[in-house]
């Protein structure tokens, strides 16, 4: 399975890109969105109040194993994320392995493990106005949010640490998307690039 993986800053356009490619290419995704540890343990305050913008709050052991299962042809069980918890659910959801598979997510080229795994590593870019406009939309209409507690998270965490942990990984990139070009035509490059590395 050739896997792909699709990285850069919330809001930057990598989900909407992720689907487009995945069509194009047959792929199912993986979202490191599913891959949140699950604080159901705690109370409802104290998860709501846990830093989800730092590569720590993912179960990146178990992200490595499903990967590498699928990598090697296999299948596996994906968590299903309940942001409105901020809990996984009861539920998962089947991945088969196939010729080609998509990972995305703000640190999907953050761990050297993973990128080992990667066949073709994309940042998406976009201005942080952008990125701040489209995550507010999304949480407010996902994810049961408040206007002034997206602000504030944006403020306090997104935005400091997408500087710290997510940026930085555009290093790694061995394509990079606009993420305000149309996501046609942004998918129609990438799936011709990765067509031709998945052919050398």
């Amino acid at each position: 399975m050739y896997l792909i993986g699709i990285a850069g800053p919330s809001g930057s356009g990598k989900t909407e890109l992720a689907r487009a490619l995945a069509e194009a290419l047959g792929a199912p995704i993986l979202s490191l969105d599913s891959y949140y540890r699950d604080l159901a343990r705690l109370p409802f305050e104290e998860r709501a109040r846990a830093n989800f913008d730092v590569p720590e709050a993912i179960e990146h052991e178990l992200l490595f194993a499903h990967l590498g299962a699928l990598a090697g042809g296999g299948t596996v069980e994906i968590p299903v994320y309940d942001f409105t918890r901020h809990s996984r659910t009861d539920r998962t959801e089947t991945v088969r392995a196939g010729a080609f598979g998509v990972l995305e997510g703000l640190w999907a080229l953050y761990w050297e493990d993973i990128r080992r795994l990667l066949g073709t590593k994309v940042y998406v870019d976009a201005p942080d106005e952008v990125c701040f406009e489209r995550r507010l939309a999304r949480d407010l209409r996902e994810r049961g949010r408040s206007a002034e507690s997206v602000v504030a998270q944006y403020a306090a965490t997104t935005r400091p640490m997408a500087r710290r942990y997510v940026l930085p990984a555009r290093q790694w990139a061995d394509v990079v998307v606009s993420g305000v070009e149309p996501v046609e035509r942004s998918a129609a490059a990438l799936r011709a690039e990765v067509l031709a590395r998945a052919a050398t």
